[in-house]
């Protein structure tokens, strides 16, 4: 009997987030550096879920030391770390690492600043409406689905909810506020899903800034106030 999704997220749930910020990451971490990925979660926890880091501090750590026994393997009530190209007997003394790393920046409050997001997970963290409508409406399969980007945006509007819509638009500004260069845009749309080329002669910031000036919805003006 696997777990129920409630019960792997008391025991697993933040465990599972800090392995997932390792795909298509190494594994490099070591007593002295954080990895590339375990910045990057760092980066974006303290700065949207910081009472987050305690629960996978603990997590990983209990991990550690209580890795599942046979009878849980049997049962299959446990969480199957997923392969981050470490050595199974290296597993353990990985995850102290990473739990000494966050038990590290909590106490000695080591924040990493801010900064544009550097793996795939910290991007789709980062932009989780964005990536909703560049991997969903401007995957591969669009030119099967819409007859140009401009029907795609379209569909988006006229099927999602307007409180996601103005979501969407937060995080273009935030994108846009970036201020990269046009190949790091180009970098960003690809890693949040966009598998098609922005319409000409639009670069991927201007077709970025095009879409956010579809989105604003000009507001009804309400009755004159007296005095």
């Amino acid at each position: 009997m696997s777990l129920s999704p409630l019960d792997h997220d008391r025991r697993y749930g933040e465990l599972d987030q800090v392995i997932r910020v390792y795909t298509g990451q190494q594994a490099d971490d070591t007593p002295e550096r954080a990895s590339l990925a375990l910045t990057a979660y760092l980066r974006h926890t303290w700065h949207t879920r910081p009472w987050a880091l305690a629960v996978a501090e603990r997590q990983l750590r209990e991990y550690a030391e209580h890795p599942p026994g046979r009878l849980r393997l049997r049962l299959g009530e446990f969480y199957a770390v997923p392969d981050v190209g470490l050595p199974e007997s290296d597993i353990q003394q990985w995850l102290h690492c990473l739990a000494d790393h966050i038990k590290h920046s909590v106490t000695e409050g080591a924040v990493p600043p801010p900064a544009t997001p550097v793996t795939h997970w910290e991007w789709h963290a980062r932009f989780p409406e964005l990536g909703q409508f560049l991997g969903g409406w401007f995957s591969q399969d669009m030119p099967d689905e819409f007859d140009d980007l401009e029907a795609a945006v379209t569909d988006y509007l006229a099927h999602t909810d307007p409180q996601l819509v103005a979501r969407l638009l937060g995080e273009l500004h935030e994108l846009l506020a970036l201020d990269l260069d046009e190949s790091d845009y180009a970098v960003a749309t690809a890693e949040l899903g966009m598998e098609v080329d922005p319409p000409a002669p639009y670069s991927p910031s201007g077709w970025l800034a095009s879409v956010a000036a579809r989105l604003v919805v000009p507001r009804a003006e309400g009755p004159a106030s007296g005095r």
